[in-house]
């Protein structure tokens, strides 16, 4: 018994290590696929690509967006876009920044940045302030669920 002992003890601690160094591997790839969802929202923004920008958000009627009003569903949310973003000067170049991601289970996520906005007087000014979103993987990738987004 003693012997039988001796040897699960090493494969006990191969799982657990394995176990933990997969958890990290995956926070590592939740991080990097959270990340690659904000960067093609910031490059299909500054394209002018508003239809691209809201890929990154699940097409549900269960999500939300809370800023000056809430927005709820997916129509909801393009609708509020189109309203305040319609054309490429009210737009203008947005850069995010200071982003975290925490993994929150193997299917969701939350992430809190910075955003700047740089626009013309005409398109509306500048703008900046700090975001919270959480994400859940789907069958397309990582889509955004809930976005709260406050302007300083």
């Amino acid at each position: 018994m003693l012997k039988s002992m001796n040897i699960r003890r090493p494969f006990l601690l191969l799982c657990i290590l394995t176990g933990l160094s997969a958890f990290g591997h995956s926070a590592a790839d939740v991080q990097r696929d959270v990340q690659a969802v904000l960067e093609m929202q910031q490059e299909a923004w500054n394209r002018g690509d508003l239809n691209g920008f809201l890929e990154g958000y699940e097409k549900s009627p269960d999500i939300t967006f809370v800023g000056k009003t809430v927005a709820r569903g997916f129509e909801g949310l393009e609708k509020r876009y189109r309203l305040t973003y319609g054309n490429a000067g009210k737009m203008g170049k947005l850069t995010f920044s200071d982003v975290e991601v925490k993994p929150l289970g193997e299917e969701h996520a939350f992430a809190i940045g910075r955003f700047e906005l740089q626009r013309s007087e005409a398109g509306g000014g500048n703008a900046a302030g700090r975001f919270t979103i959480v994400l859940r993987k789907t069958a397309k990738g990582w889509r955004i669920v809930h976005d709260h987004t406050s302007a300083d």
